[in-house]
């Protein structure tokens, strides 16, 4: 399990509705899901897919927030056209926050190899398509699942076309 050495960055992590991750894990669980860059692929298939199980997560209890390397409007209005109202992100333009949670660039075998190019497959033929790059195309993702400033569950991304359990990962 990953251990966030400085619980302080969770009290600077602000979401674009003015909470802190802190504050919020404080609440309820959250789902801090580190995403690509936006116009990614994965990316794309990360939003997808959390749109079909977003009911399903909050009904746990917890609250998926998603981390991104774009500007607040930018994201939102990409977040917009997956239905994320409701849901809080973080913008983390100079990736510190990424770094602080331990993800890393990916290699050249993590971005193209041979797992990358079937998670590529998948994510296309589920409808997903690229646009433009939003953030550095080299930053692997992340998801944790946070509760009372602690991370309770974590995966780290050794692929880009690595794929995540995201009930499983909401789940205390």
């Amino acid at each position: 399990m990953f251990i966030l050495q400085d619980k302080g960055i969770l009290k600077e992590m602000i979401t674009e509705k003015g909470l802190t991750i802190s504050e919020l894990s404080h609440q309820s669980p959250v789902l801090l899901v580190f995403l690509r860059h936006l116009g990614c692929v994965f990316c794309r298939e990360t939003l997808s897919d959390l749109k079909k199980i977003k009911d399903k997560i909050t009904s746990l209890g917890t609250r998926i927030v998603l981390v991104h390397m774009a500007e607040f409007q930018e994201a939102s209005e990409l977040f917009e056209k997956y239905e994320f109202r409701d849901i809080h992100h973080v913008s983390d333009v100079d990736n510190k926050y990424y770094q602080e949670f331990g993800l890393s660039k990916g290699d050249f075998k993590q971005l193209f190899g041979f797992k990358s190019w079937l998670g590529m497959g998948r994510a296309t033929i589920k409808g997903n398509r690229p646009d433009k790059v939003m953030g550095d195309p080299t930053q692997l993702p992340g998801i944790f699942l946070l509760e009372n400033d602690k991370i309770e569950k974590s995966f780290i991304y050794s692929s880009v076309g690595d794929y995540p359990n995201y009930l499983d990962l909401a789940t205390i």
